[in-house]
């Protein structure tokens, strides 16, 4: 299996002078995701919760609905100049096959949404809709998920170059943390992990993210059934929007012990 992190030299220029050293780096490297034999989508990725990883990804394109619809995950041939495997491929089987439609174009690890055909592709519709009435949650609490989720992140503590995603009950307990180079893959990678645990619908949970809050990242949210989803940047207009329409709360801006909530208010005391 692929290492998470890598070394490369550096100069390290300062007002104290110039130091040749090594640096950490977290590694990128792309996953080839096939379904029952062909190829579905190529992302960039840090490797590493590669299983929680497409559980996500096909849960959020709504190609599966629980972990048993995948029969099988396993890595096929993909090796690097030295004849070693790079686990690189993954293969899964589906238990009922379905139509599967081939992405055109790389998704990196700064845009999961690279390659949709088409906006119509992307709202995709939650099996889950959110109710209105779910659990409150404290705003205190809130306020303290950010620096539990900062606590977490072990890579981003060497590397300084990985997003972060974290499922919290409403009291603030974190139940999973995943880090990634691409923000949409550490919050398929926790939802994965809520996929295979059949914590789906997730209802009394809380995603928290390390990142902005794009439209894709509100949609992972409310495929799952996410009541809350909270960033510690800016939300995207479309993001608000679709949050707007599937009752989701959405706080961004959550540092220290302020926070703007965009939508949802209702769940917050």
């Amino acid at each position: 299996m692929s290492r998470v992190t890598t070394r490369r030299k550096t100069t390290r220029l300062s007002p104290g002078g110039r130091i040749e050293r090594p640096d950490t780096l977290a590694v990128e490297e792309p996953l080839e995701v096939r379904v029952d034999g062909r190829s579905l989508t190529v992302t960039m990725r840090t490797p590493g919760d590669d299983i929680d990883l497409v559980h996500g990804f096909l849960f959020g394109e709504g190609i599966i609905a629980t972990a048993e619809d995948i029969v099988t995950a396993r890595y096929c041939a993909g090796t690097d100049e030295q004849g070693r495997n790079t686990y690189n491929v993954l293969d899964l089987r589906l238990r009922t096959p379905v139509p599967i439609h081939t992405r055109n174009f790389l998704t990196t690890g700064a845009c999961g949404l690279c390659g949709k055909s088409a906006l119509d592709e992307v709202r995709t519709h939650s099996r889950f809709p959110i109710p209105h009435d779910t659990e409150k949650v404290d705003t205190a609490v809130l306020a303290g998920l950010p620096a539990r989720l900062r606590a977490g992140q072990k890579l981003f503590d060497v590397t300084g170059g990985l997003h972060a995603a974290g499922l919290f009950t409403t009291d603030g307990t974190l139940l999973a943390l995943r880090e990634d180079i691409g923000r949409h893959n550490a919050v398929d990678k926790v939802i994965g992990w809520a996929v295979r645990e059949n914590r789906i619908p997730a209802h009394d949970l809380m995603l928290v993210v390390s990142s902005r809050a794009s439209f894709e990242l509100a949609q992972k949210a409310v495929m799952a059934g996410i009541p809350v989803l909270a960033a510690v940047s800016a939300p995207s207009s479309l993001a608000v929007d679709l949050a707007a329409e599937a009752e989701l709360t959405l706080v961004g801006f959550l540092r220290g012990e302020t926070m703007n909530i965009y939508t949802g208010e209702h769940r917050l005391t």
